[in-house]
C-alpha cells in the first residue's frame, strides 16, 4: 500500500522504517514543514519522496498523522475533507479526546482511526528513528466503534506489523491513564531538572557527579517543548489532577524529614516499592 507520513520525525520515521521492513508499504511519501527533516528522511531511506499535503493524500491508501497534538487536531478535519471512502487516516498522538472530538461530526469521521503507540524518547527528528522501537509496546486504538470496519482493519494490521500488543479504549479513559503513567513523568523530570539547575550553579559539577539514577530520572527533561506543551494543554484537567496528587506525596516526604519521622519515611518508601510487582 502507498503511505503518506505527515511528520517525518521520531515517531513517523520509526513507523515508516518498520512498515517498510514488514513489506507493508510499497511507497512512502513524506510531508513535513521542516525541510531538514525531509532531507534527512530521504537520505536515511525512511521515505521515498517528498510530497505536498494534497499530493500525498491523493496518492495514498493510508495517511499517518505524526505531528504535535495541537497541530494534528487542526489538520485532521482538512485531511478528512480530502480523502475518499477507500482511504484510511490514523494519528499517533499522545492525547486522544481532543482529536476525536475535533472530528466527531465530520461526514468522513469513519475513515479516521485514533491511535497512540506507547513509545517515545527524549530525542526527535528522523535521525532518531528506530525500526524496532515499538516492539512489545502497547498500541492503543480509541473509539474503534466510530471507525469504518475496513479502516479499523487496516490500522489493526499496521499495529500488528509494528509488533505491538493491541489495546482498545475510549478516548477519555486513555487520556486519564496516560496522565498518570506518562505525562506526570515528564513534568516531574522537567521540575527536577529545573530544581538542580537553580540550586547547582556549577554545570561541570552536575556533569561530573551525575549518577545513573539522576541521569535516568531527568532524561525526559530533554524532551522538546514543541511536543509536550501541546500534550499538557490538551490533557490539562487530567494532568492537573495527577499533579495535585504528586504534590501531596512530595509534602508527605517533606513532612517526614522535617519532623524526623523516619519510621513514616520508611513506610512511604516501602509503599512505593509495591510498584515492583506491577512493573516487572
Amino acid at each position: 500500500m502507498k503511505i503518506s507520513i505527515i511528520g517525518a520525525g521520531l515517531i513517523g520515521g520509526s513507523m515508516a522504517l518498520k512498515l517498510r521492513e514488514k513489506n507493508m508499504a510499497s511507497f512512502i511519501y513524506g510531508i513535513d514543514n521542516n525541510k531538514q527533516h525531509i532531507t534527512e528522511a530521504l537520505d536515511l531511506k525512511i521515505i521515498d519522496s517528498e510530497a505536498t499535503l494534497e499530493q500525498g493524500i491523493k496518492d495514498s491508501d493510508l495517511i499517518i498523522l505524526a505531528i504535535p497534538v495541537d497541530a494534528a487536531r487542526k489538520l485532521l478535519p482538512q485531511i478528512l475533507d480530502l480523502v475518499s471512502e477507500h482511504q484510511t487516516v490514523m494519528d499517533a498522538g499522545s492525547t486522544k479526546a481532543g482529536i476525536v472530538n475535533a472530528v466527531r461530526n465530520h461526514p468522513k469521521r469513519s475513515r479516521f482511526v485514533a491511535f497512540h503507540p506507547m513509545w517515545g524518547t527524549e530525542n526527535s527528528g528522523p535521525k532518531s528513528a528506530i525500526s524496532d522501537s515499538f516492539s512489545g509496546k502497547a498500541g492503543v486504538i480509541c473509539n474503534k466503534e466510530e471507525s469504518a470496519e475496513d479502516a479499523l482493519s487496516i490500522v489493526e494490521k499496521i499495529v500488528e506489523a509494528l509488533d505491538m500488543h493491541m489495546i482498545y479504549m475510549n478516548a477519555e479513559d486513555h487520556d486519564i491513564h496516560t496522565a498518570y503513567i506518562s505525562h506526570i513523568s515528564h513534568i516531574t523530570s522537567y521540575a527536577l531538572a529545573n530544581t538542580v539547575l537553580e540550586k547547582e550553579r556549577e554545570e561541570e559539577t552536575i556533569f561530573q557527579l551525575a549518577s545513573s539514577g539522576f541521569s535516568s530520572t531527568v532524561r525526559l527533561a530533554k524532551s522538546h517543548p514543541e511536543m509536550w506543551v501541546p500534550i499538557f494543554k490538551q490533557n490539562k484537567e487530567n494532568v492537573l489532577d495527577v499533579l495535585n496528587e504528586h504534590i501531596t506525596q512530595l509534602r508527605k516526604f517533606k513532612s517526614a524529614l522535617e519532623k524526623e519521622n523516619f519510621e513514616y519515611l520508611e513506610e512511604l518508601i516501602t509503599n512505593a516499592n509495591r510498584i515492583r510487582g506491577i512493573l516487572r
